[in-house]
């Protein structure tokens, strides 16, 4: 059997870890036949060739897998071991240098860097003999050289040498102040502990490395710790032990370590700056900031300690001193990836975002996968307009939006938008009227295909823009003429047609069109019809045609088409996907027949239009347990046991398409994830996009949150947002939710507000006095009365996204079930339940609430938020989403 790349690089390493050198070899040997520079198989010819003693045959592999990808500390470490083991430490030594430029870091490499320290000194010392052997180093050494090697003595703790090498310095130069000065400290005490210091060797040490990079701390906490029962002063031992501690959450264990380490060998800078980590973890930022300066004057030309240090500044609110300090980590390292990243960090939180965006595209130049960077790119262009072009950023979202899983393209779409406006081969095309363009039809797609980023953001999410709508929904109207009048169709019609087709399937088809539209795409669909009868296929500029119209899989020649390469996207899309859904249908499990009236209602509506339909969404970089949620957000606890659940069990009560289940399925940490909900055609979209993106942790069930305690069960966290304000009795729904929560729980809710829904129930009042019904036709009329309206309350609902998608614009102001509440009717609620509040979730919120709020337990008085509603009554236009806790 034919074996693919990635399946041979498995079954060699299969054979490594077997000890089947052989084996392993012809593996690695026929995938760099197919792909001389494979940086895996590279690598672990390399590993092979040092296993069997043929270093130098090892150095050109090493070298080849760096040459690939020069991100992986592995490598590093492999090349730089293989250098020292043929005693070639000045090679080694640059390429540790090097490999630390391009971002290689963790506790193998710090110990890569304390050996290579000591080979040196090992080098160093046979000079120094030398040269103590003659009348006076000065003979042999420059001035700054013997100086240097002086001081290198007293860091390596050799004091009785030191002193040799400063006798002989002042003998030639009586007054030099280095020398003398070093002289007084040396003979009043020694600045490093004169220990018996016996390091393990790298083949002892790296087992416990390999470990702790594995992620088996308990392991190397038990292999570090009986090694040092050998060797009881191992700087290098007490190092990781700190480090594993620190993995482990045991931070004041990481501090006892990094003392013993720093007490046997007071002047290593690294020990100082993990001190400062491990104290920075334990809230102990001024103590942090002491070990920092340490560091730093120990080593000023440390990066990573100015890095931690402007860490520590943000942390206690010093965001100018904290930029400077990225800026001084910048300076020594350019490449230094985490420190424009947390520039940006910083300069969003000043609320410069443009800046931060730009920071943050530093990052991704330096490291592509930077996934809290890429998530926080998308946080801050939610919240940008840009009033001038910007072709640098244009490119970072372009290549955020390929990424498919760190932001939601809805969410930037209106800071993409307002970018793109500022292209002149958009911007000329937008000046349209009466339905005429300014330009023939064909050159204005050839204008649009030079935005790349434009047609992205057409096939992934609505695009919120009235002046958008309306060139999009002319060009749809005179492509229809074109291709009925002509066969002629050049790559340029096509990869657009191609674009607008995904942009109305995904919007819903809520463009709006004519009956003499209507008219032609019959007459299209008729010749293509008779076309099938004569085994003639259909061109593809018609099939995207009328896939700009209607989905491809409702009409009932979908599976007769030839799918060619520019037709292709759009059929997986909507004839493939769709078939997919229909078969995951049929595997739902189905909790209990939904019997509930409104219920009944609300499913049906979901039924026939899943909400919301989507592409592509933001997913958490790193997942995190339930402490460290409650630290980042700040909530307030009343029973902390909860921080213990390192594998919580969690239910999502109303999934709807996915999202929500997705988004918290890879937010916490080793979690367990049941999501519900009312549709099963909703459910089916969710369980296609969750195997679609390899998320494994989620089990979907079809039921009502009234029928849960035929579960039997309870959950840890319980997560429902916008779905309890659909039931018929919120507060029965709610009381359900709460007997299946842990006592001690957290649960998420997300409510309407009914200070900041105004203008929807203006609007649904409207409506309702129309007298009209829910069908796609009728919404459609509604929401054209509204774009041709000036009503303050019309144009306000414009500014919602949901104004741009069918199944949005219908749960937004056509849902046949809907509540709002005011924060006295949630406390209320809460008290009734037995829950404690805890907070709110949106840090942007509550960040401006604090602005007049300052008290610490202000974020947590309910009655303070409903005083700061009622003064600014659009806050939660969103919906309330906050947290309680199930109290005993």
């Amino acid at each position: 059997m034919e074996l693919t790349l990635d399946q041979a690089l498995q079954k060699g390493i299969e054979a490594h870890k077997l000890g089947k050198v052989q084996e392993a070899d012809r593996y690695y040997t026929a995938i760099l036949k197919a792909n001389p520079k494979h940086s895996d198989a590279n690598h672990n010819m390399g590993v092979l060739a040092v296993g069997v003693g043929k270093i130098e045959t090892a150095l050109p592999f090493f070298k080849t897998a760096l040459e690939a990808d020069s991100s992986i500390t592995q490598y590093w470490l492999s090349y730089i071991d293989a250098l020292i083991k043929l005693d070639r430490i000045a090679d080694a030594k640059d390429a540790f240098d090097q490999g630390k430029s391009k971002g290689a870091k963790g506790v193998g490499f710090d110990q890569l860097e304390l050996q290579l320290d000591t080979r040196s000194v090992e080098v160093n010392n046979k000079a120094t003999e030398d040269a103590l052997n003659n009348s006076n180093i000065l003979d042999e050494f420059k001035l700054s050289q013997a100086l240097k090697l002086a001081k290198k003595k007293v860091k390596d703790g050799l004091s009785e040498e030191a002193k040799h090498i400063y006798q002989d310095i002042l003998k030639k130069f009586p007054k030099n102040k280095k020398a003398l000065d070093a002289m007084k400290t040396l003979l009043s005490g020694s600045s490093i502990k004169n220990l018996n210091v016996r390091e393990p060797i790298i083949g002892q040490i790296q087992p416990i490395i390999n470990l702790y990079n594995q992620g088996q701390l308990q392991d190397a906490l038990s292999q570090a710790s009986k090694l040092l029962k050998q060797f009881p002063n191992s700087i290098n031992l007490f190092n990781i032990l700190g480090a594993v501690n620190q993995g482990l959450g045991r931070p004041e264990e990481a501090v006892k370590a990094y003392a013993y380490a720093i007490d046997i060998q007071p002047n290593y800078a690294d020990a100082h700056n993990n001190m400062g980590v491990a104290l920075k973890d334990q809230g102990k930022l001024e103590e942090a900031t002491e070990a920092y300066t340490k560091a730093l004057s120990l080593k000023p030309a440390y990066a990573d300690v100015h890095n931690n240090m402007g860490v520590v500044l943000k942390s206690q609110g010093k965001l100018e001193e904290a930029i400077e300090a990225y800026k001084k980590a910048i300076s020594l390292k350019p490449d230094f990836a985490e420190g424009y990243y947390n520039m940006g960090v910083a300069l969003q939180e000043q609320g410069k975002l443009e800046e931060a965006i730009k920071s943050y595209g530093k990052t991704l130049s330096i490291r592509p996968d930077y996934g809290e960077a890429c998530a926080n790119i998308g946080f801050a262009l939610q919240g940008v307009t840009f009033n001038k072009p910007n072709r640098g950023v244009e490119k970072i979202i372009y290549s955020l939006l390929h990424k498919n899983s760190y932001v939601q393209p809805m969410n930037i779409a209106p800071a993409t938008i307002s970018l793109l406006k500022f292209e002149p081969n958009l911007q000329m095309h937008l000046q349209v009227t009466d339905g005429k363009l300014i330009s023939s039809l064909l050159e204005v797609i050839a204008d649009l295909n030079k935005l790349p980023l434009l047609l992205k953001l057409m096939k992934v999410c609505p695009l919120p823009d009235l002046e958008l709508e309306r060139l999009l929904i002319n060009l749809r109207c005179l492509i229809l003429s074109y291709v009925l009048e002509t066969k002629d169709a050049s790559t340029e019609l096509l990869n657009f047609q191609s674009a607008l087709a995904l942009q109305c399937f995904t919007n819903e088809y809520i463009f709006n069109h004519t009956k003499e539209e209507e008219e032609k795409l019959q007459t299209l669909e008729n010749i293509i019809k008779k076309g099938f009868e004569t085994n003639d296929q259909p061109s593809p500029q018609a099939v995207l045609t009328l896939a700009s119209y209607k989905a491809l899989h409702q009409y009932e020649w979908c599976n007769w088409i030839v799918v060619t390469d520019h037709i292709q996207e759009v059929f997986n899309r909507q004839v493939d996907d769709a078939e997919k859904e229909r078969d995951i249908k049929s595997q739902i499990t189905v909790l209990e027949e939904i019997t509930d009236k409104v219920s009944s209602k609300v499913r049906n509506q979901y039924e026939k239009n899943p909400y919301p339909r989507w592409v592509n969404m933001g997913f958490s970089a790193k997942p995190i347990s339930i402490s460290l949620l409650v630290d980042e957000i700040k909530l307030r606890l009343y029973n902390y046991r909860i921080n213990a659940v390192e594998k919580p069990e969690i239910l999502i009560a109303g999934c709807g398409t996915g999202q929500h289940s997705m988004r918290t399925a890879t937010r916490f940490k080793s979690s367990k994830v049941l999501a519900i909900d009312l549709s099963l055609s909703s459910l089916a979209y969710a369980k296609r996009k969750t195997e679609e993106l390899g998320i494994t942790n989620i089990q979907y069930l079809q039921a009502d949150i009234l029928d849960l305690k035929r579960l039997n069960k309870q959950f840890d966290l319980i997560e429902s947002v916008g779905v309890l304000h659909h039931m018929e009795t919120l507060l029965a729904g709610w009381r359900e939710l709460t007997d299946c929560l842990k006592e001690g729980g957290l649960m998420k809710i997300g409510l309407y507000s009914e200070l900041a829904r105004q203008d929807v129930v203006k609007i649904r009042e409207e409506i309702s006095q129309l007298s009209v019904g829910a069908s796609d036709a009728e919404i459609k009329a509604i929401r054209d009365t509204i774009i041709g309206s000036g009503k303050s309350h019309h144009k306000r609902i414009m500014g919602f996204a949901d104004f741009f998608s069918l199944s949005e614009l219908k749960d937004l102001l056509f849902h046949v079930q809907e509540h709002r509440l005011t924060i006295p009717m949630i406390k209320d609620h809460l008290d009734k339940l037995g829950l404690k509040f805890c907070g709110f979730e949106a840090q942007n919120i509550v960040s401006q609430f604090k602005q007049t709020n300052t008290n610490k337990g202000d974020p947590y008085d309910l009655d303070k938020w409903q005083a700061y509603e009622e003064a600014n009554p659009r806050t939660f236009v969103g919906m309330y989403q906050f947290w309680c806790q199930k109290i005993e």
